[in-house]
């Protein structure tokens, strides 16, 4: 079982506009309104490529409900602490020629919240995966991540995290199952901009060296590198096709990573299926469904 952990979801408002203008009203063509949040997100992908899961997290409020009834109507499973207060944020995304976001703060998280959620992960077990993915929210502890690992270290769970710098930097020591920086994120833990994949391999190793067992580093329009835990680099170039949005791609891309894995055991395969949806959801409106990601699976190479 996979265990998606999302700590602040939202409802993602996209319009999509011809241009922005200041001296008049700004009218959308069209408008859509999805879930979102890196986990449940990750959830999603998982769900439409028939691999079992369940997204945790908080929700709150008008907004968390419509995030649980689009949840439900997807037949996506869930199990989220519902807070008596706030509502979970709205996000606003701008599509015009350029990709504008707006993200709002989200509801407080009080500490008998999280006795309750701490309470959900009681049920995990043995080789099971647990992802934790984004940002942590003002109102929980700074070192949420490293208390989850403390809670769960006695039940050889597997952990995926897909966060950024001192929140990913904390977890190498509990040795995660795997990492997934891209490559400016990558750079950035390090203060460097890398220029090519041998700088990318020279630094994932670092990471490796600190206690990932594999580092899945997502590269844009130039791919993946995969460091395994065997020691073997992978490499996966992306198909061409036109970029519709970005928002989703490397959630995408860490789902399909580990449902190539759980249904293979074999790295090459996870990394193929990881880029096949990372790349089909760059080419959708939202995020890629099955049928997007087979017809990017068929192309890339094996």
């Amino acid at each position: 079982m996979i265990y998606t952990v999302t700590f602040n979801p939202a409802l993602d408002y996209t319009l999509f506009v011809e241009e922005i203008r200041s001296d008049d009203i700004n009218r959308a063509k069209r408008e859509t309104l999805n879930f979102g949040g890196k986990g449940i997100n990750v959830s999603a992908i998982l769900t439409r490529l028939k691999t079992e899961n369940t997204a945790l997290g908080f929700l709150a409020g008008f907004s968390g409900r419509e995030i649980e009834r689009l949840l439900v109507k997807e037949g996506i499973k869930s199990d989220f602490v519902f807070l008596d207060g706030g509502y979970t944020r709205i996000n606003v995304k701008i599509r015009t020629d350029k990709e504008l976001d707006f993200n709002a703060n989200g509801p407080e998280i009080k500490s008998e919240d999280l006795d309750k959620f701490l309470e959900k992960l009681s049920h995990i077990k043995k080789n099971d995966y647990i992802v934790l993915a984004g940002s942590v929210p003002d109102s929980l502890p700074c070192n949420i991540y490293e208390k989850i690992f403390e809670f769960l270290k006695e039940r050889e769970c597997n952990f995926v995290v897909d966060a950024t710098g001192d929140l990913l930097l904390s977890t190498l020591k509990y040795r995660p199952f795997m990492i997934k920086p891209n490559h400016f994120e990558l750079g950035d833990l390090f203060s460097l901009k890398l220029e090519d994949d041998r700088q990318i391999i020279k630094y994932a190793k670092v990471l490796q060296e600190k206690g990932a067992r594999n580092v899945l580093v997502s590269c844009g329009e130039n791919g993946a590198i995969l460091l395994d835990e065997h020691m073997g680099i992978h490499k996966m170039d992306t198909v061409n096709g036109k970029l519709i949005s970005s928002v989703g791609c490397g959630d995408s891309m860490v789902a399909g990573f580990l449902a190539g894995y759980i249904e293979k055991k074999d790295y090459a395969y996870a990394l193929r299926l990881g880029c096949a949806c990372g790349n089909a959801t760059a080419f959708c409106t939202g995020l890629a469904q099955r049928k997007d990601i087979d017809e990017i699976l068929n192309v890339l190479p094996i």
